[in-house]
């Protein structure tokens, strides 16, 4: 999933990052830290909530939707500041943040025709490895309403973390290797298939 992408992307910063957000899933106030990094995570933190969500979950099963929903609502709440970034200052925080991260370029050539595909944009970007913080800087620089953006993150978010933390819930470790090597791209199929159940239904 975007566990897999994350190491596949590593540099040494990024590792150490990897390894220092893991020991917080240790950490007393695991849920403080969860939430600060879905936060972070949706703005400018290239490390996924994932990466304590399976520790703390498998640690504790009887708290899994507990620990979604905080990566959910700290994840939505981090959308909106990546969103204010985009909207306020494009120029002195979002591009040098694409521009980090490898997407300036496309995102400008991407930007005249994003808001039309604004749902599937964020949809995409909050369900499957595509960075989440993208695509929030993107929403709010080129004028996504606000009202669609919130609604299409909280259903992309609460799908991507209620799915991990059902499967780990209900199967456990056994299903960590699954969660971390294969499930974004069942995400990403998923979503492929819903963009062309709905392309199909709309031109037939």
């Amino acid at each position: 999933m975007v566990m897999q992408h994350v190491k596949q992307e590593q540099t040494p910063m990024i590792r150490r990052l990897y390894d220092w957000t893991l020991t917080l899933a240790q950490h007393p106030h695991a849920l403080w830290a969860l939430a600060v990094v879905a936060f972070v995570e949706s703005s400018f933190f290239p490390i996924p909530p994932d990466i304590l969500m399976i520790p703390m979950i498998l640690a504790a099963p009887s708290r899994a939707f507990l620990i979604a929903s905080v990566a959910l609502v700290a994840s939505v709440l981090g959308g909106l500041a990546g969103y204010a970034i985009g909207s306020f200052a494009f120029e002195t925080l979002g591009r040098p943040i694409l521009e980090t991260l490898g997407k300036a370029e496309a995102m400008a050539a991407f930007s005249e025709r994003f808001n039309g595909l604004g749902f599937w944009a964020v949809l995409t970007a909050g369900v499957t490895p595509f960075p989440y913080k993208v695509i929030t800087i993107m929403s709010g620089w080129t004028a996504m309403p606000l009202g669609v953006f919130i609604a299409t993150s909280i259903l992309a978010r609460g799908i991507r973390f209620f799915i991990v933390a059902l499967l780990l819930w209900k199967f456990g470790a056994p299903i960590r290797d699954f969660i971390e090597r294969k499930l974004g791209l069942m995400f990403t199929l998923f979503v492929a298939l819903l963009i062309g159940g709905f392309a199909v239904v709309r031109y037939l």
